[in-house]
């Protein structure tokens, strides 16, 4: 049984989102209902609990099929590999009763309220919202024009509208709900872990082994309160003060609460620091925000009014990727507000409740997206396999006790006790203490993690994309028309240059210190001029502003004009490529002044300002890896004021003023990281923004690109007048000549066919590639190491389009414009002084690189460390149960005390120790195994378990050959010894007599059963010693100190209830005494498993030279799409083209199946390691 969507059945909700899923209407059947109750009665409660875990079978048994319209409960399901089900409740609304008549609302035939009110009843689902989905009215419509906001929200909803989008929309907040200890607990305990936990500590209170079920029933009752905690510290996070906020209803004024907000209120802000409890479109005048709660940039940004645009695009569309620029997100804090000719600062609500950012945060804390599905696949096999053994155990027990005559409550209880023995209740436990652990050790070196599961992924990567994080910008010379130079030690000269420098960023005093883009720092404390934020107003004809001044400060050059006032913003736009002000000199006229992309720059400049050498000197200075912006400027005449003039208007017909050079200086960590990544086999690329040519020579700096190798520029252009596009390969080289002799050089050639060549490629050649040339995006990713003049939606797609090729790709950048890339790669690690945000799912507090080695070191350790506890858990319970089947041949078993030391003293302690072991310092070139379920360590637990059966059977065999064995009298070895030497034994003759009965109608004590838990309980600890792996991708074993000394200490107490005779300690524990020879016999028997153990692991299991051996004699090939690639293209001797142009209707690329991967052929995949 499962989903067929039917017309009007099913539906998707949040598509291309993270939070996307699939939604299916069902109706109850009564008759259906009925029989399920039955099944409830007559199963006691078990086909109950079944449903709990499957809620989709609950739904399928219950319900039939129907549309959305009709349905009373909905199946929600994930769409990723984990297809997860929740059953929802559907309740009804009828919107039409809150208003006295339809006439109040104004009509709205594309509004959504509009529809609820239309309509008679109108459905939604229950609490859905609360849990994994944004909810579908909190949010203003996006078909809205940016006129539209304008006029239909620019005064505010009536009180008709407000009271009716409250009952649809519901309160403005945030709420996680603490539920209570009890409801706590008795959820915990339906969980399948916990009715396991359940059954095992009733099963042992059954047989009197209170002291571990009691253990059991703390530790439990421990991780349920730490829960609760968990749960109220997130509680905490999305507690917000309800302060009242002045709103905007028609001409009117109104305080309200912040929990009554609705979308399209207008909202006014205030003077002061304001904290959103709402997303907002800012609709006039402009803000400063805080947005490090958000980005974990701490660098303020600065936020502008929608444009008026009269078009009929919806708002979103016509903004673009800078749609951000006009929105106050929800837990960000306005610091300072600044309102233009048209009088305060409005803005209108956009999203309420869980669909703001904040609650995209919160969500994402509570309901984080399960990662590695491989990895829980694997485990869950391997669940099964144990339940399997568990089930042959049982069959075995059944059969022995059984035909031995034993009573059928007893039988029952010992084949049970199996299950408990075989399945050990702390694996899915111990699979993420490594986890734990590793984050501790993060978070000391100053990384902090908000999404832990991401941990073992990042031991897994083999490509990480870098931003332009990587380079420290310093103010070099400025050069202009006929290029004039100026050294850093003197002061730069008054002129247009000196005046755009001073006033075209986005700028702020904050705390007392000028904040801004650092790059934007650097220019203006160039010019000695200082920011006045003590102006309060100027008035103008249009009237009272706030606006920014700036004045030259004690160190600055001579200047006509007591300061220059910025009027208006339009700030820095990562698709436009620049930005520009409106400022006017005091007294002065208003100017335009724009910079940004010298290319986009000149383009916007009239065409006789821009000199005809201007490619050359832009070359010029790019190849030298400067960062280059180009300046211009023009006169605005009189007419509309500054805050109605749009973007077009104002950026047109500029002059072009000149070029700011910017010297880009390698910080001095980024050479030696690079170099140690590209040591381990792990590819680095760079995503920038910055001018192709800088990006190139900065990567041929940091030694992304050796100098021997080959840059190849891919170019891509749509052909003007038609629908197809063009691509084209030049090789870029230092010496070019006109005739391109260079291309043709058999170094070049011979560097081309050994893979030693690297594509570089601008933002805009990866799009048209991308629609136009699809088929080739695989090839040209094969060795693409440059991608410069990248949108944040570019570099989202690049990381997206390498995860397909089966990378495991990290992000390394800042969490404003690389949110998206750094939440779509497999580990984004924002560089911010915050600890952390909602951008990315590492946070690195120090600004430097260095933090992807260390990420990427400890995320290997978490996931060895991961795996030797996955095997020392199966390896455990596989000893331990091996050792309870052998006693049960003779109708035997451990002791309470017995197991309890077993299951207390020894695995618990060990679990919680072996874990301490940290990152090995060197990364080595190729990566620690990402399956479960792969040949290694399968081979490993299998061995290790026949080593363990091998020896367990051995003692259990050759105990009983012993001259001084008997099966009745469990005191014979120690009395046939005393006698000889006519000496009493610490056992004490006297109590041979008196209490020999007794102890032989113990149950558990024998000799079989003495050398059994002896030899199995050594074992354990030979065997957590042999998988502490150690080098290569964790410290050696003696650096975990706290181990070393658990597990000699252990060994110690192991050693001496092996040869002490003390009557109490024996009796307690069910042992008896043997003879010292025996005794000796059993240590040789466990040194001998131990070497025999380590021999294997080490020169086999860890020989990774063995296993590719055997790799190559059985000939097997990667499957992943990326080397199945490099091996096609390995054939192509044409590959890559070297001057020439292919069209978009012409070129045919022949790609095997589905392949769409790639690889760079001086990479070795971690793969390569199994």
């Amino acid at each position: 049984m499962g989903e067929n969507p039917t017309k009007n059945h099913y539906a998707q909700l949040n598509q291309g989102e993270e939070n996307e899923m699939d939604i299916f209407g069902y109706k109850t059947q009564g008759c259906r209902k009925a029989l399920c109750i039955a099944g409830y009665i007559l199963s006691c409660g078990a086909l109950r609990l079944l449903f709990y875990w499957k809620p989709e079978w609950d739904v399928w048994v219950n319900c039939i099929q129907c549309s959305l319209e009709e349905a009373d409960i909905v199946l929600l399901r994930t769409t990723d590999d984990f297809r997860i089900y929740s059953r929802k409740t559907v309740t009804w609304i009828s919107v039409s009763a809150f208003i006295k008549s339809r006439s109040d609302y104004p009509a709205e035939e594309d509004s959504i309220f509009s529809k609820a009110i239309m309509k008679p009843n109108l459905f939604f689902v229950k609490n859905v919202l609360r849990k994994r989905l944004p909810f579908y009215f909190r949010i203003l419509e996006d078909h809205h024009t940016c006129s539209a906001i304008h006029d239909k929200f620019g005064s505010g909803l009536t009180c008709n509208e407000q009271n009716v989008r409250r009952v649809i929309c519901g309160p403005n907040t945030i709420d996680v709900p603490v539920i209570p200890i009890w409801k706590l607990l008795i959820k915990e305990v339906l969980n399948p872990f916990y009715v396991f936990q359940l059954f095992s500590v009733c099963l042992w209170f059954s047989e009197d082994y209170m002291e571990y079920a009691s253990a059991i029933i703390i530790m439990s009752l421990l991780s349920i309160f730490l829960t609760v905690y968990d749960l109220r510290q997130v509680r905490h996070l999305t507690f917000s003060h309800q302060e009242d906020l002045l709103l905007m209803s028609g001409n009117s004024f109104q305080e309200l609460e912040s929990h009554h907000l609705v979308p399209g209120d207008m909202l006014v802000l205030k003077e002061g620091k304001t904290l959103l409890p709402c997303d907002a479109i800012l609709v006039s005048g402009q803000c400063t925000v805080n947005e490090s709660m958000l980005t974990g940039e701490s660098i303020p940004v600065t936020k502008t009014h929608l444009p008026q645009a009269d078009n009929l695009k919806p708002w979103r569309v016509y903004c673009a990727e800078d749609y951000k620029k006009h929105v106050l997100f929800c837990g960000t804090e306005v610091i300072q507000t600044k309102a233009d000719d048209r009088g305060v600062v409005k803005a209108v609500v956009l999203r309420t409740g869980f669909n703001t950012a904040k609650g995209d945060l919160v969500r994402s804390i509570l309901y984080p997206k399960p990662m590695n599905f491989k990895l829980y696949r694997d485990a869950l096999r391997f669940l099964m396999c144990l339940i399997a053994f568990a089930a042959i155990g049982m069959i075995y027990t059944v059969c022995v006790f059984a035909l031995n005559g034993e009573e059928t409550g007893e039988v029952v209880k010992k084949a049970l006790d199996v299950i408990t023995i075989a399945v050990p209740p702390a694996l899915p436990a111990a699979l993420t203490t490594g986890i734990i652990y590793t984050q501790q050790r993060l978070k000391k070196k100053g990384i902090f993690c908000i999404s832990p599961q991401r941990i073992n992924m990042c031991g897994q990567l083999n490509l990480v994309c870098f931003d332009k994080v990587m380079a420290v910008w310093w103010l070099s010379p400025c050069c202009f028309q006929d290029v004039h130079s100026f050294s850093a030690d003197h002061s730069l000269p008054w002129g247009p240059v000196f005046k755009a420098m001073a006033v075209c960023h986005s700028l702020i005093v904050w705390e007392g210190k000028i904040q801004g883009d650092p790059l934007d720092v650097k220019m203006f404390e160039a010019t000695n001029w200082v920011i006045d934020d003590s102006s309060g107003h100027q008035t103008e004809g249009q009237g009272s502003t706030h606006a920014t001044v700036v004045r030259p400060g004690p160190k600055a050059t001579t200047a006509p004009v007591e300061g220059i006032t910025i009027l208006h913003q339009f700030p820095f736009s990562s698709a436009l490529q620049r930005m520009s002000v409106i400022a006017q000199e005091i007294g002065g006229d208003p100017q335009v002044f724009t910079k940004g992309a010298p290319e986009i720059v000149a383009m916007l400049c009239r065409a006789e300002t821009v000199p005809l050498n201007f490619e050359s000197k832009l070359l010029l200075y790019t190849a030298q890896g400067f960062r280059v912006i180009g300046l211009a400027c023009k006169c605005l005449q009189a007419g509309k004021p500054p805050a109605a003039l749009t973007r077009e208007e104002i950026e047109s017909d500029l002059t072009f003023l000149g070029l700011l050079i910017m010297e880009n200086r390698l910080k001095r960590e980024t050479k030696p990281v690079l170099e140690e990544l590209s040591a381990a086999r792990i590819r680095s690329v760079m995503v920038t923004g910055d001018n192709i040519q800088t990006a190139i020579t900065v990567a041929k700096n940091a030694g992304m690109i050796a100098p021997t190798h080959s840059v190849i520029l891919v170019e891509a252009n749509k052909v003007p007048g038609s629908f197809s596009a063009s691509i084209t390969w030049q090789s870029l080289e230092e010496n070019k000549t006109e005739d391109n002799r260079n291309l043709t050089d058999p170094g070049i050639r011979l560097a081309l066919e050994s893979g030693q060549y690297h594509f570089a490629m601008s933002g805009k050649s990866y799009q048209i590639v991308a629609q136009h040339f699809r088929p080739l995006l695989p090839k040209l990713l094969l060795n693409g190491t440059v991608f410069a003049r990248m949108s944040p939606s570019q570099k989202s797609s690049l990381v997206e389009e390498f995860q397909k090729l089966d990378y495991f790709v990290g992000m390394c950048g800042d969490g404003a414009n690389d949110c998206g890339a750094l939440k779509v790669a497999h580990a984004g690690i924002s560089l911010s002084e915050q600890e952390a945000s909602v951008a990315s799912p590492f946070t690195s507090r120090t600004p430097s690189i260095a933090c992807v080695p260390e990420l990427i070191r400890e995320g290997r350790a978490a996931l060895v460390t991961s795996f030797c506890m996955f095997k020392y858990m199966a390896l455990y319970s596989t000893i331990q149960y091996l050792g309870v089947l052998l006693l049960y041949w003779q109708l035997n078993s451990f002791g309470n005390y017995q197991f309890l030391f077993q299951d207390l003293a020894i695995t618990t302690v060990i679990g919680v120790t072996m874990s301490f072991t940290g990152a090995y310092p060197k990364l080595v070139p190729y990566r620690p195994p990402s399956q479960l379920i792969s040949p290694p360590l399968l081979l490993s637990v299998v061995l290790n378990i026949l080593f363990s059966l091998g020896m367990q059977i051995f003692g259990f065999v050759v105990v009983q050959q012993q001259p001084w064995y008997s099966k009745t009298d469990i005191h014979s070895a120690c009395l046939s010894v005393n006698h000889e030497g006519n000496s009493s034994s610490s056992l004490g003759l006297h109590g041979v007599d008196d209490g020999a009965q007794e102890q032989a109608d113990n149950g558990f004590k024998s000799y079989e059963n003495t050398t059994v838990w002896l030899l199995s309980t050594i074992n354990c600890l030979i065997v957590a010693l042999v998988f502490s792996k150690g080098k290569p991708f964790r410290r050696p074993i003696y650096t975990n100190y706290v181990f070393i000394l658990v597990l000699m200490g252990q060994l110690g107490v192991c050693l001496f209830l092996m040869f002490a005779d003390i009557d109490d300690l024996y009796s307690k524990m069910d042992l008896v005494c043997t003879p010292t020879t025996w005794r000796i016999s059993m240590v040789i028997m466990l040194a001998v498993t131990l070497a025999v153990s380590f021999l294997v692991e080490e020169a086999v299991i860890e020989n990774r030279s063995l296993w590719l051996l055997l790799k190559k004699t059985f000939q097997y090939h990667s499957k992943s799409h990326y080397k199945r690639l490099q091996r096609v293209l390995e054939q192509d001797s044409a590959w890559p083209p070297l001057n020439e142009t292919f069209f978009s209707d012409s070129v045919a690329v022949t790609v095997e199946g589905n392949m769409g991967g790639h690889s760079n052929p001086t990479f070795e995949s971690g793969e390569d390691s199994l």
